[in-house]
């Protein structure tokens, strides 16, 4: 009897305790295994989101690099063989159109001065043996034909000296400076993205494999784009594009596709899109990795919730939806773009309808003060 007695007034003793423990923080359920299920003693103070759907394009992302502009690149060769004596540019400089970028001895431009001074030679004579013959034939002492000859030879001599002239301007080198020495020169002005050449280095003539320099303009230049085939029904000419560059993450640029290519790369099944960028400011360079972000032109149902509801956690990201009166379950989800006015689009992981946590970094918070 004392025993039960004293049992009873223990137990009067502790209910007060009880029944003051009103923390508002989330637990664990205790009728439950699941560690992803959180009971709340009082859910009202935590902002609740209700999940929706809109339609929305396919928003798709597709790696690329920055490349020069085709159109704008060319690939300077010497049409004279020799040996490089002076290099005067390097792989990254700009240069102007006309600025001399080597020098070489080249014997070929030695053989086209010889050719070229033994050409005028020869019209010099054929000049003076037509002005004889002209002077005999006024005296009726040259035969007609023997006055076309003179004549025929002048003018094959003229053509001669023409031929030989064309040929040393083509090898680089100035009819009125006789030199050996072959100036290479800029064709363009622009940027050098590839170097082939050193000094001292011999040249072949018109087999140059690969060419001595690649000059670009990089005003503008393109992203070629690796789109898997799955989606390139999603993707037209003219469609603008949104660029991420990792060597500037805060900065957006924009572009449009301008190509599709008709032929798939076998190895990763993908077709290259290309897209043209301005570069005027020239942050842009070529082989920077860039990711393509494309938006369709057809509309699909999209589920989206608000950013503040979705957190990231050990490179995953999460949700807690309420299950019940007071219970809530956390769920990962899976963030496959972003609305204009910043909402999160997400697969099928909730359903339209459904009550999220609004601010998920604070429920979380909630939870980790509880667990101390």
């Amino acid at each position: 009897m004392k025993c039960a007695l004293a049992t009873l007034v223990l137990l009067v003793l502790l209910m007060p305790a009880c029944s003051n423990d009103t923390k508002a923080a989330p637990t664990k359920a205790a009728i439950t295994l699941d560690p992803n299920v959180y009971n709340v003693d009082h859910p009202e103070i935590f902002k609740l989101a209700i999940v929706e759907s809109r339609e929305l394009a396919n928003v798709l992302h597709a790696n690329g690099s920055i490349t020069p502009d085709v159109n704008r690149t060319i690939r300077v060769t010497s049409l004279g063989s020799g040996r490089v004596i002076d290099l005067r540019v390097k792989l990254g400089d700009h240069v102007n159109k006309g600025q001399v970028l080597l020098s070489i001895y080249s014997a070929d431009l030695a053989s086209a001065f010889s050719d070229y001074q033994k050409a005028i030679a020869d019209e010099r004579l054929s000049r003076r043996a037509l002005a004889r013959a002209q002077l005999l034939f006024s005296h009726g002492a040259l035969a007609q034909k023997d006055l076309e000859v003179a004549q025929d030879t002048e003018d094959k001599a003229k053509v001669d000296v023409q031929s030989a002239q064309d040929h040393v301007r083509l090898l680089g080198g100035n009819p009125d400076r006789r030199s050996s020495v072959i100036e290479l020169r800029a064709p363009v002005s622009g940027t050098i993205v590839e170097q082939n050449v050193a000094g001292y280095e011999g040249v072949k003539s018109l087999d140059n494999s690969p060419n001595l320099f690649t000059i670009a303009d990089l005003s503008q230049v393109w992203l070629l784009s690796d789109v898997y085939e799955n989606d390139l029904g999603e993707i037209h000419l003219g469609d603008p594009a949104d660029i991420q560059l990792n060597a500037y993450p805060d900065k957006a640029f924009h572009g449009r596709v301008v190509d599709i290519s008709r032929v798939l790369d076998p190895t990763i099944r993908a077709a290259k899109v290309r897209i043209v960028l301005s570069n005027s400011d020239g942050l842009l360079r070529p082989g920077m990795f860039a990711v393509a972000t494309f938006r369709s032109r057809r509309l699909v149902p999209r589920v989206v919730v608000p950013s503040t509801a979705v957190m990231r956690l050990q490179d995953k990201d999460w949700i807690f939806r309420k299950d019940g009166a007071s219970q809530f379950r956390r769920l990962q989800v899976h963030v496959i773009g972003s609305t204009q006015d910043g909402m999160l689009q997400l697969r099928d992981d909730v359903k339209p309808g459904e009550q999220l946590v609004a601010n998920a970094l604070e429920f979380s918070t909630a939870l980790a003060e509880q667990g101390k």
